[in-house]
């Protein structure tokens, strides 16, 4: 089974701290690693991470203020130094394309890497290529800001015990899943008779907003929200003002969206200890855990 796990490289909001780099995200899923927000030093996190960054398959880019963007050029460049041979996808706001222009060919390499661009221009599907569902919502931040849920396709799961019982082994269970159904001495088999649809698991990422309805549909049902809690719910006003969220609003959002576990990040410098913004969350969302930089979390089936 491959790696399923979401590793901070970064949490901090707008200043990054002596604890705290910039934000950015890396999620292992699938086979392919999923980068979100790239801020300033990404390149050098993967290095305290212990991870290499030719895993990198995706970039996710919600906006084009600094700290969720600033090191979109140096991860382009590094993939590039290490000659890696998938193309690279970069998804981004269709209106930040001179900002994700200057941020590629910021300074003098030879690019061999095939960097293939997606600029999101309206809300819904983005792409859906069997591997993950891609959908974008625009959030309430001010600027053009993509909220993103990624879905993997759901699975078929086989019950062994009744496809022995059947006889059934080999290239008759692929016939089966294929077909939906297969004759087997003299009988019909449906397919929902040996086996259960797994649902494919859901992440959701938000940041840099206000309570939206759009963050609410991105969050629904999803295993894993990491959504951004800049403020405690005493700077409530302040975090309206600047067009962000609280930690006590994060986790209204978690609990109203049915998610299973809620990651809090983008954190004020002001918070010496992000804790006390989990601790506030979890008085509505006990499931509810504090974004640490080089820390992982698990993302298991």
């Amino acid at each position: 089974m491959s790696v399923r796990d979401l590793t901070i490289l970064g949490c901090s909001s707008q200043q990054p701290t002596r604890f705290r780099n910039h934000g950015a995200y890396l999620l292992r899923w699938n086979d392919e690693g999923l980068l979100f927000d790239p801020g300033e030093g990404t390149q050098r996190q993967f290095i305290f991470a212990e991870i290499a960054p030719p895993v990198v398959t995706r970039i996710f880019i919600s906006h084009f203020h600094g700290d969720h963007c600033l090191g979109v050029g140096s991860m382009l460049m590094r993939l590039n130094l290490d000659k890696v041979s998938h193309p690279i996808h970069c998804y981004y706001p269709a209106a930040g394309k001179k900002y994700f222009d200057r941020l590629r060919y910021s300074c003098m390499y030879k690019e061999n890497i095939k960097v293939v661009e997606h600029p999101v221009k309206s809300a819904g599907l983005v792409e859906d290529d069997g591997k993950f569902r891609i959908e974008a919502a625009f959030l309430d931040h001010g600027v053009e800001n993509i909220g993103w849920r990624i879905t993997e396709p759901d699975a078929i799961k086989f019950n062994k015990a009744d496809l022995k019982a059947l006889g059934i082994d080999g290239p008759s269970v692929r016939m089966l899943e294929k077909e939906g159904k297969l004759h087997v001495n003299g009988r019909t088999i449906q397919l929902d008779q040996v086996s259960r649809t797994r649902p494919g698991d859901a992440f959701a990422y938000i940041v840099d907003t206000r309570p939206c309805p759009a963050a609410l549909e991105l969050a629904r049902g999803a295993k894993l929200l990491l959504c951004e809690s800049t403020y405690l719910d005493k700077e409530r006003v302040l975090a309206h003002e600047y067009m962000h969220m609280t930690a006590l609003q994060a986790a209204e959002l978690a609990k109203e969206a049915n998610v299973e576990t809620l990651i809090l990040t983008h954190f004020s410098a002001r918070y010496r200890e992000p804790e006390e913004l989990a601790n506030e969350a979890r008085t509505i969302f006990p499931n509810t855990f504090a974004a640490e930089d080089l820390k992982r979390f698990p993302f298991a089936r």
